[in-house]
């Protein structure tokens, strides 16, 4: 649909987009202007000087004509005035006479017997092949002169092009006596472009069913024998204008381009000068001559590619060298269909591309082209003359290149919002943020991976509910006490919330980004949820004093737990959640609850005390068949981070306790009590009582019951 409307817009051409061409095209004229060469060409500049010594314009028009008396005495092949002579002189002596009514009748009828000024000025043009100008008008002017505008031969070849033809509805001319003079005449009106540059001046104009070669034209067909022009048009307008076996390439509308020099002074020649007669022969014989003005104050200035100020006069001089020397500008009629084709192209390669190696090697192979395409057409104008646009094209791909990065970038973004929102209340921010910014980090739809999963559960959950009977908002309120500082506590290590059953709580770690240190991080939440825990108990016993109300202090278990498992989005086709399963879950369940037995806040299983470097405060407590397992395993309590681990009270008490546990599973009870009294002795700041009182009921079980001979000092248990 977009590649549809950038070929549209192409064909609709607005004003923007043929400005854009035309100012390349300024570019490239610029960097490659047309080489000086030696033409028979010169300006006969009514210049400030001439203005100056002679007066305001007009002049006399026996000045004019001694003005070209000079020129033709000066060798000059033709001459062509970018000067419309409308009106009679008025200092003609007829004229001038029946100006002043009380003028002597005698000297009036002399003055009236003597020839006009514009009669001398026709007998000269007879003698010296001149071409008037004239001007088309934008509206019908009222004449008193209806004398039928003098034309020209033209031949076609193709269809009619009049109606390529640029129409003007009326003429500023010439009066009849110096038309009729004249060999020629010729349209000097140059159109500029809509930002006022003179790029293309009109070699045939219409007026009606008249048509009218420009002066720089009909100057060429004088000089060449006047033999007939011949215009070749097809389907697509005007494409060429011959004079004699010199063909000129046009635009569909009749336009020549041309091929800007550098402004060149050493084409203008004072008209005093001619006037003085100082000219050096050498500067005018064998030219073809135009005169005009450079003159501020008579407004013929135009802008051009090269130049912002340059006489109209010489913008018709560039157009003669261009035609003399072959040097055209071409801007061929399948311009459009070529301009159109690399628009295709370059944007097909776009959309093809973008989606399938990514942005910025699209930009890298776009730029690569791009730079192809502007080279092409830079050595196309250069070498060729031929003016094909690389604007378009490369604007359009760029347009399409940057809709689809922006499609991409929306779509990217659709997908971080989607992750932020799927994975906002089970992460961390800064987890979030990572995935949203780099989803490829999300692994969904299942997958096996080693984990650590970590449950944790309310102590005495039920007696705390009861003491809230009257009052359930308010034991909602407690459990969010409860649980907004413990899932804190595990996102800011890394962890994902997996789900919350009632009290409990169930995270992971790995999933659903790679963290190395999942066991350690999971360890710490543990540590820093018994801190959150103390802290809520603290502010909970304060509020109960100040109300007078019971205080029960919070207790948690955690359960943590390593080992492969099954992460991915769990559920079914309505709904589903980002979950873990595995044997290693269940078993973090079952640790959870032998919390309570052994009257410690953390118990691990063994992987995760292999996977935690962190010299953290482990102590080994059991070898234990947990239920549903038929292989036992150590477990470890966790009672503090690194400062307990270094602590030397601490040491002594976890070599206490292993030397007790080596000599309990080697049957040595009485080694084993005294171990354990060592140990209980240490342990006073741990609270690990009832772990003791666990195992000295144990040994008084065995010392009566005896295990079998191949008991390997484990212990089966019935916890869930």
């Amino acid at each position: 649909m977009l590649l549809f409307i950038v070929m549209v817009a192409r064909l609709i051409d607005p004003l923007p987009l043929e400005t854009l061409r035309l100012k390349t095209f300024d570019f490239y004229a610029r960097m490659f202007p047309r080489a000086q060469s030696a033409q028979p060409i010169a300006i006969v500049d009514l210049d400030e000087e001439s203005l100056a010594r002679h007066g305001q314009w007009p002049w006399p028009r026996t000045l004019v004509s001694d003005l070209l008396l000079g020129l033709r005495d000066s060798g000059a092949v033709a001459v062509a005035f970018d000067i419309v002579f409308a009106e009679p002189d008025r200092l003609s002596p007829g004229l001038y006479a029946s100006t002043f009514p009380r003028i002597d009748p005698g000297l009036r009828s002399a003055l009236q017997e003597l020839p006009s000024n514009d009669s001398i000025l026709a007998e000269t043009m007879k003698k010296f092949p001149t071409v008037l100008g004239q001007s088309g008008y934008y509206r019908e002017l009222i004449r008193p002169d209806s004398t039928p505008l003098k034309t020209i031969p033209i031949a076609f070849l193709g269809d009619d092009p009049t109606r390529f033809l640029i129409e003007f509805p009326d003429v500023v001319r010439n009066i009849a006596t110096l038309e009729s003079a004249a060999a020629g005449i010729g349209m000097f009106t140059l159109l500029p472009e809509q930002d006022g540059i003179v790029r293309r001046v009109p070699a045939l104009m219409r007026y009606g069913d008249v048509l009218m070669p420009s002066l720089s034209v009909e100057l060429l067909r004088v000089v060449t024998g006047g033999a007939p022009l011949v215009v070749r048009t097809d389907s697509a307008g005007i494409n060429s204008l011959s004079i004699a076996k010199l063909r000129i390439p046009t635009d569909g509308n009749g336009r020549i381009w041309v091929h800007y020099a550098k402004h060149d002074p050493s084409l203008y020649i004072s008209a005093k000068n001619v006037l003085d007669r100082t000219v050096p022969t050498k500067k005018l014989a064998g030219k073809l001559i135009l005169i005009g003005t450079s003159a501020t104050g008579l407004f013929d200035i135009k802008a051009t590619p090269l130049d912002s100020a340059m006489p109209g006069v010489e913008v018709h001089a560039q157009l003669l060298q261009t035609m003399l020397t072959g040097d055209f500008l071409v801007r061929p009629n399948y311009a459009l269909g070529a301009e159109l084709f690399l628009t295709a192209m370059l944007s097909i390669i776009m959309i093809v591309l973008v989606p399938i190696i990514g942005a910025k090697m699209a930009f890298g192979l776009g730029a690569g082209l791009a730079i192809t395409t502007f080279a092409t057409s830079v050595y196309l104008y250069a070498q060729e003359g031929l003016l094909l646009s690389p604007s378009y094209p490369l604007l359009s791909s760029l347009m399409i290149y940057s809709v689809l990065v922006f499609h991409n970038y929306i779509s990217e973004e659709t997908e971080r919002r989607y992750v932020r929102s799927a994975f906002g209340q089970y992460l961390s921010p800064d987890l979030v943020e990572q995935l949203a910014q780099d989803p490829q980090k999300l692994i969904l739809g299942g997958q096996v991976r080693e984990m650590t999963v970590f449950f944790s559960d309310v102590r005495g959950f039920t007696t705390i509910s009861e003491s809230y009977k009257a009052d359930p908002a308010g034991l909602t309120r407690l459990m969010n006490r409860i649980l907004t500082p413990i899932t804190h506590d595990i996102l800011s290590q890394r962890g994902t919330i997996d789900k919350y059953i009632g009290d409990a709580v169930m995270a992971f770690w790995n999933a659903p980004i790679d963290d190395a240190e999942h066991a350690e991080n999971a360890c710490r939440a543990a540590l820093s949820a018994l801190e959150s825990v103390e802290k809520l108990n603290l502010e909970r016993e304060q509020e109960a004093a100040v109300f007078s109300q019971p205080f029960l202090p919070l207790r948690i278990g955690i359960g943590i737990n390593s080992g492969n498992c099954l992460v991915g989005n769990l559920g079914s086709d309505m709904r589903f959640d980002y979950s873990v399963m595995g044997d290693t879950v269940n078993v973090a369940s079952r640790l959870e609850g032998l919390t309570k037995l052994y009257g410690v806040a953390v118990v691990i299983g063994a992987r995760t005390r292999t996977l935690c470097a962190a010299d953290l405060a482990f102590m080994e407590i059991d070898f234990i068949k947990v239920k549903g397992k038929t292989e036992p395993e150590r477990i470890y309590a966790l009672l503090g981070a690194e400062s307990l681990a270094r602590d030397q009270m601490f040491q002594d008490l976890a070599k206490a306790t292993e030397g007790f546990l080596v000599a309990f599973r080697n049957r040595q009870w009485d080694e084993a009590e005294a171990l354990l009294t060592r140990a209980k002795s240490l342990s006073s700041p741990h609270e690990l009582a009832s772990f003791f009182e666990l195992y000295a009921g144990r040994i008084s079980e065995l010392r009566q019951s005896p295990p079998p001979e191949d008991w390997d000092g484990s212990i089966v248990s019935l916890e869930k």
